[in-house]
């Protein structure tokens, strides 16, 4: 299970160069996880995890297969584009298919690079783009309750549930804030999900800041993390253009090149590492000898559903889980060691996926 992460910010803040560092270093991944361009503003890419190639090279893995995630250039925002302006229409649906997103905002000076504002203050900007975003989420709930007036007549339940929900979402954006801070209950949850409202989705601000700011970062992403903190969102501080040098070097060029730099990874690994917590999501591992490999699975997932990442049938006839804690695995030097430490562990139906876990699943065909 991957997931999708939409890039937005205003015209010239960057996220061109940033996207385009991601899908150079999708292409530069090693052979058994090719890039892949599903349209041209739609790629793939490895998400980077130490702890897998450690597995494979205890499980003599003949394969190494990360989880991936997909990133999805969207098209530039201006002001007004919930009212249709600039490419408004595109640019909100798009925002509809992503699971997240990651808000590039511009925080360097650089007289060469016009701003659509004529001015740099990226805590404006991210107000520009979440007011666009409110006034089509309101927009869109304004039509849709009027839609359920008849069935609400009527005491249609699942129009009662979607039009007291839809309320309480125009209650909190008619206040100038966003949709995603409204508590909603364990039993509402999938029909809130279903509402697909666009301030509902998770938002990682992404500092875009020049060379010399990618260590420490600067007023300008100070300033972005105080608002964040405000929110209860995220922030990464990432340098675009240190990224797209780093993205046409080989693996020892790039090391070298952080090092100069006083860096200790790739921003890209940092900004997706902070999507994946984003959406808290988490990892387990399978390893033989064909292969090592990463799946993905959201926190809180039980055994069966993890099975079923792999194919269908592995939930579906799921008997257990031989389960070996990762810290385990490497410790006593693969599954035969931690078998033979009495580490390895039989799970069942109800066992709660961890981190880092790897497993061996079970099942009826």
């Amino acid at each position: 299970m991957g997931f999708k992460m939409g890039i937005v910010g205003l015209p010239n803040v960057g996220k061109s160069t940033l996207f385009n560092a991601l899908t150079r270093t999708a292409a530069a991944q090693a052979a058994n996880f090719p890039f892949c361009t599903i349209e041209p503003n739609v790629g793939e890419v490895a998400v980077p995890d130490a702890r897998l190639d450690k597995l494979a090279e205890i499980g003599k893995s003949k394969q190494v297969i990360p989880t991936r995630m997909t990133f999805v250039d969207i098209a530039g925002l201006v002001k007004g584009a919930s009212k249709g302006e600039g490419l408004g229409n595109q640019f909100l649906a798009n925002i509809r298919e992503v699971d997240a997103i990651a808000h590039v905002l511009r925080c360097f000076e650089d007289g060469d690079v016009t701003h659509v504002e004529g001015r740099v203050d990226p805590v404006a900007d991210a107000e520009v783009i979440e007011t666009e975003l409110m006034l089509a989420d309101l927009e869109s709930i304004e039509k849709r309750r009027a839609g359920l007036v008849r069935k609400l007549k009527g005491n249609d339940k699942e129009a009662v549930v979607q039009d007291r929900l839809l309320a309480q979402a125009q209650a909190v954006l008619e206040e100038g804030k966003p949709a995603r801070i409204v508590e909603v209950s364990d039993e509402d949850a999938k029909a809130w999900k279903n509402l697909q409202l666009l301030t509902t989705k998770p938002i990682l601000y992404v500092c875009n800041v020049d060379e010399g700011s990618a260590a420490e970062g600067n007023a300008h992403s100070a300033a972005v993390a105080a608002m964040a903190a405000e929110q209860g969102a995220a922030t990464v501080v990432i340098s675009a253009q240190i990224e797209e040098e780093i993205s046409q070097l080989d693996a020892d060029e790039a090391a070298m090149f952080l090092e100069e730099m006083g860096l200790e990874e790739a921003g890209l690994d940092r900004l997706i590492r902070a999507g994946y917590d984003l959406l808290h999501l988490q990892t387990y591992f399978t390893v033989g000898p064909k292969e090592a490999r990463a799946w993905t699975i959201r926190q809180g997932t039980l055994a069966p559903q993890a099975a079923g990442v792999i194919h269908g049938d592995f939930e579906k006839g799921f008997i257990r889980a031989e389960t070996i804690a990762y810290d385990d695995f490497v410790a006593l030097g693969g599954e035969q060691g931690a078998k033979d430490s009495g580490k390895m562990r039989s799970e069942g139906k109800g066992y709660l996926v961890k981190d880092g876990d790897v497993l061996h699943f079970l099942f009826n065909n």
